[in-house]
C-alpha cells in the first residue's frame, strides 16, 4: 500500500486520551473490551472514529406481513458492530412496481416502520452535522435516513420537501429498476439518455438546495459526470469498489463489474470533492476488504474513501439473516468495524487514515 498522508480531520476529532481512558469513558470501547476482548488499540480507534457506514439496509415488509419493531435489535447490533452511525437505506423498486402511486405508498410505509424501529431502540435520526457531532460526543448510535432510488418522487419534485421533513438526508438517485419517471442511466442497463435526464438534473439541483446528500451509486459514468457538472457541493457514491479488485469468484466478479468504478472515474469524483464507499461484495475476509480500501486510497487518497457495506445491520428476530453486517466475517466473533479496523492496522493503515475513512473526511 502507498498510504496517502493528505487527510483532513475536523478539529473536534483531535484527542490525546490514552486507550485505557477510552475503555472507561466511551461506551463503545468499554462494550467492545468487556464483551469481545478486542485489542485496546483497535477499541481506542473505534472510540475516536465517527464510524459511519454509508450504505446499510433496513428493509421492512410493504404488505400486511407480521411486523414487530420491538423484535428488531438495531441498537444491540450497532453497538456490537462498532459503527456509531449508518446511512439507513431501503429501496421501493423491489418487488416490481405495478401502478402509479405504489412507489410513494411503499416509501411512506417504510418510513413509518423505520419510525417504530427507532423508537423501540431508543435511536434518533441525525438531521444535520451538529446532531452528528453531538451523537459522537455522547457515544450514542444514530442513523442518517436514506433511500435508494428516486422512484417515490414519481415526477413530483415537491415530494423532496415532504421527504426532507420526514428526516430524509441522503438520496440515492437511481437503483436497479428504471423509474416510471426516469432520472438517468443505470450502470447495469444499456444507455438510454446519455447520462441524467432533465428531471434527474432538476432533482440533483433541488437536493442541493434542500440539504439532501446526493448519492450517485447505480449511476452510469455519464450520469455521474452530468451530476457533478451541475453540483456545487460534494456528492457520494455510497457503495462500490475499484474495478481492478475482483476477488476470487469469477462468476460474482462478472456480475459485479458494471457496478464497480474505474480508476479514472474515481479520480473525477474525488476531484469534485466527492467520497466513494467501498462495499463488502467480492471480499471474503477482513484482510481482503482492507486491501480493497487501500487500493482505492492509493488512487484518490483517504479524504475521498468511506465504508459502505451494502449489508443489513438488523432484521426482525426470526427473519432472513442473509447479509447481516455483524455476521459477515465468519472467522470473527467481533463486530464488523472492530474486525475491519484490526485488519486495516495489520496491512499498514495508520490511526489517522482509519479515522479519516471512518467518517472524519
Amino acid at each position: 500500500m502507498n498510504p496517502n498522508k493528505e487527510w483532513s480531520r475536523r478539529n473536534f476529532l483531535k484527542t490525546t486520551s490514552a486507550a485505557g481512558t477510552f475503555a472507561v469513558m466511551n461506551p463503545f470501547s468499554a462494550f467492545a473490551q468487556k464483551t469481545y476482548d478486542i485489542d485496546p488499540k483497535v477499541a481506542a480507534i473505534v472510540a475516536q472514529s465517527f464510524a459511519i457506514d454509508t450504505h446499510n439496509h433496513m428493509d421492512v415488509p410493504f404488505d400486511g406481513a407480521e411486523f414487530d419493531a420491538q423484535a428488531v435489535p438495531l441498537s444491540n447490533e450497532l453497538h456490537k458492530s462498532g459503527f456509531k452511525a449508518i446511512s439507513m437505506t431501503f429501496c421501493v423498486d423491489r418487488p416490481k412496481l405495478n401502478y402509479e402511486g405504489e412507489a410513494f405508498k411503499r416509501f411512506i410505509t417504510t418510513l413509518d416502520k423505520h419510525d417504530q424501529i427507532l423508537r423501540a431502540n431508543g435511536i434518533k435520526r441525525v438531521l444535520n452535522s451538529r446532531d452528528l457531532l453531538h451523537a459522537k460526543k455522547a457515544s450514542k448510535p444514530v442513523v442518517i435516513q436514506s433511500v435508494e432510488g428516486g422512484h417515490f418522487l414519481e415526477g413530483k419534485l415537491e415530494r423532496l420537501e415532504f421527504a426532507y421533513n420526514r428526516g430524509l438526508r441522503h438520496l440515492g438517485l437511481l437503483h436497479d429498476a428504471q423509474s416510471a419517471y426516469p432520472l438517468g442511466d443505470i450502470y447495469t442497463n444499456p444507455s438510454q439518455f446519455g447520462g441524467l435526464t432533465p428531471l434527474g438534473i432538476e432533482v440533483v439541483t433541488a437536493c442541493e438546495k434542500s440539504g439532501i446528500l446526493v448519492d450517485l451509486a447505480h449511476c452510469s459514468d455519464e450520469a455521474i459526470n452530468d451530476a457533478l457538472e451541475k453540483m456545487s457541493k460534494p456528492a457520494i457514491i455510497s457503495h462500490t469498489g475499484l474495478n481492478t479488485q475482483l476477488g476470487n469468484d469469477q462468476r460474482m466478479a462478472k456480475m459485479m463489474m458494471p457496478r464497480l468504478i474505474s480508476k479514472q472515474q474515481a479520480k473525477i469524483v474525488a476531484e469534485a470533492g466527492g467520497v466513494i464507499g467501498v462495499r463488502t461484495h467480492l471480499v471474503e475476509t477482513p484482510t481482503e476488504m482492507a486491501q480493497h480500501i487501500a487500493a482505492l486510497c492509493d488512487i484518490v487518497g483517504t479524504r475521498h474513501v468511506s465504508i459502505g457495506t451494502d449489508s443489513r445491520m438488523a432484521v426482525q428476530k426470526g427473519g432472513n439473516a442473509r447479509g447481516l453486517t455483524n455476521q459477515f466475517w465468519h472467522t470473527s466473533a467481533q463486530g464488523f468495524f472492530y474486525t475491519l479496523v484490526d485488519a486495516m492496522l495489520k496491512i499498514g493503515f495508520t490511526k489517522e487514515e482509519i479515522l479519516n475513512i471512518g467518517g472524519g473526511n
